[in-house]
């Protein structure tokens, strides 16, 4: 099990605000899921790549999720939208579910994924 500094992800500068989402490999409950970090309103937030409503992938083009006002996390499928800070739903057939998150840090310049009980390593099994 990785220590609680979290394992690199990117660099900080690979992460413009509101801008195109930095995608990686996990595994939820042994399963392969692609997860994404992005940075709202300054702060680094991460999420499963997964919409409540239908799980399928979200982004309209690899690393895109935001919609056209850069305001809401969108599902190019459905069309679900959620809020980026909280990954909370809405607006659309996700009703009370949202997003699942994936806990980031960011410190020196870099961020940093912390895997937790479910979401683990793609390497790791």
């Amino acid at each position: 099990m990785p220590d609680t500094a979290g394992l690199p992800l990117c660099a900080s500068t690979e992460l413009e605000e509101r801008g195109r989402a930095h995608t990686f490999e996990v595994l939820q409950w042994r399963e392969p899921v692609t997860a994404f970090a992005m940075r709202f309103e300054g702060q680094v937030v991460a999420y499963l790549n997964r919409c409540a409503h239908v799980p399928t992938e979200m982004d309209w083009q690899e690393g895109q999720f935001l919609d056209g006002d850069k305001e809401f996390i969108i599902c190019s499928i459905h069309g679900a939208m959620y809020d980026p800070r909280s990954g909370r739903c809405i607006s659309g057939q996700c009703g009370r579910m949202g997003l699942t998150p994936v806990t980031v840090s960011e410190r020196e310049g870099q961020v940093y994924w912390h895997p937790s009980a479910d979401t683990k390593p793609a390497f790791e099994d």
